[in-house]
């Protein structure tokens, strides 16, 4: 739900193919997962199935730091925009049950939405619908730990109006499946709780997952945090708000049941698990495609407060794989590449973390506003104490480790930042790319 600086899809290496394998190095993989805990990398649970079986589960950080609550296997955590999946494959069961068809207009339930008689259901799953995102408003993190009515939640996507004509590009947009919980809420009578329990939660025996509420620790249900020298608690956005787009709670196993059923066939029609999967301009329907060597997965990311997430399915090799994390200071992705990697037998590491330890005299040199001729952007460096601190045009600001001299790093997504002070500049890198900044 929440936009987070430079991060994005699951995007994983390409190359040659390999068998996926049963007998994974699990002491390696524990002993990853213990460095990022021990380095304040990573807070979070993962699971690997393979032909409905887990191979291979790890939990590490705290529930509820406060209470110096260790997080376990049965841990809860908010899934965020995972939650469309389980959206879509409602509303695909109202399609099949001819409740619902994808190519009505939605003009009769939400007349004031601007184009509403040419979205199309199909225009909604598939992001294509123009309706402009909610959470991409300046003022959404001031109203979305308050609940909302559906009128007030109606009215905020109706007032944001249209970002381009229906169906004439994908943009992501968390207002679709917003509107998708009242149109299953209407047509079914039933809360948007009621239809997950009995139609997906209840038949595959998901026991940790439902709608969320308040986080209630006592319920095994864990806090989210963000890391700015230390783990910071996060506000709690409002069930009522993401609904279907992004207010589901889960752990990573039943994720992974989750996935194992939809490819399996115990939730939807062939022909309905094939609209999903069906691609137009990089958006599926309540799926993304993911490449992993020369496999594709299917899955979905997730983003809600401090919490991320990210499921996905090989179906060549029947291999399910769920991340869902509470506190993270590292780029998830780069986790996802090494459990796949220990399941596929290809080559990973285990990271060296390493760090500088800096007096807040030392960093005055880095100090100041940097522009950049390759891109539109401008990057503030200030500081805090000892820590240096990164702000782009636009975004939030965000707290970067010395890791070496002149070179700071924000592993979160990716960035490296290396310092010329004597020249005025700066080097970003991230994701491949690298882009040459001048302080002002």
């Amino acid at each position: 739900m929440k936009k987070i600086l430079f991060t994005t899809l699951l995007v994983l290496i390409l190359i040659q193919i390999g068998p996926a394998q049963t007998n994974i190095d699990k002491a390696k993989l524990d002993m990853y997962f213990r460095t990022l805990e021990a380095n304040n990398k990573f807070m979070g649970s993962i699971a690997v199935s393979k032909n409905g079986q887990i191979i291979y589960t790890q939990t590490v950080g705290f529930s509820d730091l406060e209470n110096n609550i260790k997080a376990n296997e049965n841990s809860k955590y908010r899934i965020g925009s995972i939650t469309k999946s389980f959206t879509t494959v409602l509303i695909l069961k109202a399609v099949e049950e001819q409740k619902l068809d994808l190519n009505q207009t939605i003009d009769h339930w939400f007349p004031a939405i601007k184009n509403a008689n040419k979205i199309r259901i199909k225009h909604l799953l598939g992001h294509r619908s123009g309706i402009h995102n909610f959470t991409n408003d300046k003022d959404y993190l001031t109203w979305n730990t308050q609940p909302k009515t559906e009128n007030e939640m109606v009215e905020i996507i109706a007032k944001g109006g249209s970002d381009f004509k229906p169906d004439r590009k994908a943009e992501y947009s968390n207002s679709n499946f917003v509107l998708l919980t009242y149109i299953l809420e209407k047509i079914y009578a039933k809360s948007y709780a009621d239809l997950l329990r009995e139609s997906i939660v209840h038949p595959l025996g998901l026991t940790s997952t439902d709608v969320f509420g308040k986080i209630n620790t006592a319920k095994n249900e864990c806090k989210s945090y963000t890391f700015a020298g230390t783990w910071k608690l996060e506000s709690e956005t409002d069930f009522s708000i993401p609904l279907g787009a992004g207010g589901i709670i889960s752990t990573a196993t039943d994720l992974t049941k989750f996935a194992d059923a939809l490819f399996g066939g115990k939730l939807l029609k062939p022909e309905s698990l094939e609209i999903m999967k069906t691609t137009k301009d990089g958006f599926g329907m309540g799926l993304f495609q993911f490449p992993f060597y020369n496999w594709t997965s299917y899955g979905h990311t997730g983003g809600i407060d401090g919490f991320s997430s990210v499921y996905s399915h090989f179906p060549d090799d029947k291999i399910s794989y769920a991340l869902i994390s509470n506190g993270t200071n590292y780029n998830n992705n780069n986790i996802s590449i090494a459990v796949l990697s220990a399941v596929y037998d290809k080559p990973w590491e285990i990271p060296s973390f390493t760090t500088l330890n800096l007096n807040p005299e030392d960093l005055d040199k880095y100090l100041g506003v940097y522009a950049s001729e390759q891109i539109a952007l401008k990057m503030t460096i200030t500081k805090a104490g000892d820590k240096l601190l990164a702000q782009a045009t636009g975004q939030s600001s965000f707290t970067l480790e010395a890791t070496e001299k002149d070179q700071f790093t924000f592993d979160q997504a990716g960035i490296v930042l290396e310092f010329n002070p004597a020249d005025k500049t700066m080097i970003l890198k991230q994701g491949g790319g690298q882009f040459t900044f001048t302080k002002e």
